[in-house]
């Protein structure tokens, strides 16, 4: 009996050993094909695995990537250097609490948010579901934030100058009865802090915000954002984040504010989740919602792999009417350099991905910026 004990221990030592080397190091094909399956099995819950995620990088206990690995990469965009063109999309980090730890994994930058000028609780859990099949997330957490002066408080000493770049992802409260103020009141809070700006009216979980994205009403906003900005000390690059769900005359509608010598932003970000249909919401268990039938229920916003061709075509259109004025961010499904490279060949100047950390891991920032820089030197 005694020689089996001892067996047992050795070998539950060299387990846990393995186990903590392969977690400390980002070994990539542990975290995705091992760690977060089981993971995912005892924690059933998307959004209680979100938070978990977030407590670990809060407090560093992710794996840590040598910066400047790729000097290749290095690029200068908004007047803002990034190591490498890899970033964390809105929706990880809302409220500024893991930014340094996510820094510390690979990204070369981290956008906070989505924040509300006051703090609020969104929509009723569950909000967060996953496909796993499809490496996709649905998720109708309806702009969830501690607020303005609370995320500010993280942000303002500024911790990682010299280590990466901070945007903020802005939004409106659901009560507000001016959406348009918020988005000021959001400029005028982080303008002085953040590397950059963005001004989110594209979540499909806030009701009528998509609105604001017509040509009119996204003119008005725009100006008094842009008032707002140039009343600062620096001129803090705006971005505009758009839905990939828009058609063709709409994002005409779009580019032409955006490009107005009056109304003229410094970025857009392409794109925001996609609209759920109901068989989606059903295959991932986001449907049905208790008391709703399916007619004219908004699902949440579909993210992952089945957002990648959707949104690239978005990509290329605005790019296409861009005609390179305004550098782009693209965004939706990008989980390997493969899919970063189209995005930045589709008329992208930075990527960021989301959901393929959720099935991937930290060590994913680092992977794709690896893959990118092995297609550019055998391209």
């Amino acid at each position: 009996m005694s020689r089996i004990r001892t067996s047992l221990e050795v070998l539950s030592l060299g387990f846990g050993l393995f186990t903590a080397e392969a977690l400390y190091s980002g070994n990539e094909h542990f975290y995705k094909d091992w760690f977060l399956p089981t993971a995912r099995l005892l924690v059933r819950d998307g959004e209680t695995a979100h938070n978990l995620s977030v407590y670990l990088a809060s407090y560093g206990f992710i794996p840590h990537k040598q910066r400047n690995s790729f000097p290749q990469l290095k690029c200068k965009v908004f007047g803002l250097e990034f190591d490498h063109p890899i970033g964390l999309a809105a929706g990880f980090d809302k409220d500024g609490k893991a930014f340094m730890g996510l820094l510390n994994a690979g990204f070369s930058h981290i956008e906070v948010g989505t924040v509300t000028p006051n703090p609020q609780l969104g929509n009723a859990r569950p909000r967060i579901f996953r496909w796993t099949e499809k490496e996709a997330v649905v998720n109708r957490c309806g702009f969830n934030s501690d607020g303005h002066d609370a995320v500010y408080e993280r942000l303002k000493d500024r911790p990682w100058e010299g280590r990466g770049v901070i945007g903020v992802n802005l939004g409106c409260n659901k009560t507000s009865a001016d959406p348009t103020a918020d988005y000021v009141a959001g400029v005028r809070k982080f303008g002085e802090v953040a590397d950059y700006l963005v001004i989110n009216v594209s979540s499909p979980n806030t009701p009528g915000l998509r609105s604001l994205q017509t040509k009119e009403k996204l003119r008005d906003l725009l100006s008094k954002v842009l008032a707002a900005r140039n009343q600062l000390s620096k001129k803090t690059p705006i971005l505009l984040k758009i839905s990939p769900d828009e058609n063709d005359q709409n994002l005409k509608d779009i580019v032409e504010v955006a490009l107005d010598s009056k109304t003229r932003i410094d970025g857009m970000i392409i794109s925001n989740t996609t609209l759920t249909t109901y068989e989606e919401a059903v295959a991932c268990g986001a449907a049905p919602i208790p008391g709703n039938n399916k007619q004219n229920v908004v699902y949440g916003g579909l993210s992952g792999r089945p957002l990648f061709e959707k949104s690239t075509d978005c990509l290329r259109k605005v790019s296409a009417l861009t005609k390179g004025a305004i550098p782009l961010i693209g965004v939706g499904g990008i989980s390997c350099g493969e899919d970063a490279l189209s995005k930045l060949n589709a008329g992208a100047s930075l990527v960021q991905l989301y959901t393929s950390f959720v099935y991937q891991g930290p060590p994913v920032a680092h992977k794709v910026a690896r893959e990118i820089n092995k297609l550019k030197m055998t391209s």
